[in-house]
């Protein structure tokens, strides 16, 4: 079993999917758009919702991230979508080259919350929201330090 982090967006899936491949020098890249799916005639989706990311995955480095648009006609069930903290992505690598890589190319039009540094948790963390509003967490060691005080605190 995994558990696989996965995005929504208003539209601009299919920017993301190139985006994060590209930052992550993604191995797969899968997907679906609306169009590729047959369509009800009696409930016709416009042509720039037939465009959209209905499913779509990428994977790289043991890593996967699923994505999607929400058709602005789901909006009456799933809500609007805002941007902000309700998702961040924990991304924890023992190469601190590809982390500090993957670091670097997702802070590209984004903002740098906390910049790579020795903390005492980790040998290598920052933080970064990305320009789709993504909050994102880079950790070296994530693992160790867990284990660590867990084995300290008697759990």
């Amino acid at each position: 079993m995994s558990a696989i982090t996965y995005l929504n967006f208003d539209g601009n899936a299919e920017q993301a999917i190139e985006f994060y491949s590209e930052a992550f020098r993604v191995t797969e890249v899968k997907k679906v758009k609306f169009k590729d799916l047959p369509q009800d005639p009696n409930y016709p989706l416009p042509e720039n919702e037939l465009n959209m990311i209905m499913e779509s995955s990428i994977e790289f480095a043991g890593g996967k991230i699923m994505m999607s648009d929400i058709l602005p006609a789901m909006k009456m069930v799933t809500g609007e979508l805002v941007k902000g903290n309700q998702v961040l992505i924990s991304l924890v690598i023992e190469d601190k080259q590809i982390l500090e890589e993957y670091f670097n190319n997702l802070s590209v039009g984004g903002n740098v919350m906390m910049p790579l540094s020795d903390t005492p948790w980790s040998s290598c963390f920052g933080m970064l929201v990305d320009k789709f509003g993504v909050s994102w967490k880079f950790n070296r060691d994530a693992e160790k330090f867990l284990d660590q005080l867990s084995s300290n605190n008697g759990n």
